[in-house]
């Protein structure tokens, strides 16, 4: 299914966060949670899905997701309790 999703991954509440995007979010869950792909979500063990945002286009995902990776700290947590603030791991 193609559906250009911005989302966030964490550690464990208020821990490490992960940005990212892809167009097949279940599938690209699964890639992080079974360690398939190595690189930072692998190295800090972010496997929580805290956050996620569904696109009309790839590239609104893409720059979305670049504008989240500027932000400080504290405007992503506000972003995540906003709409999750058990910091619980999604269902999608």
């Amino acid at each position: 299914m193609f559906q250009p999703t911005v989302y966030i991954l964490a550690s464990k509440p208020n821990g490490t966060l992960y940005v990212g995007v892809t167009s097949n979010l279940s599938q690209r869950i699964t890639q992080h949670r079974e360690d398939q792909v190595p690189g930072f979500s692998n190295k800090y063990h972010t496997y929580i899905l805290v956050w996620y945002e569904y696109h009309e286009t790839m590239i609104s995902a893409i720059e979305t997701e670049k504008k989240i990776k500027r932000w400080e700290r504290q405007w992503k947590i506000d972003m995540i309790e906003k709409v999750n603030p058990n910091w619980e791991d999604l269902d999608i």
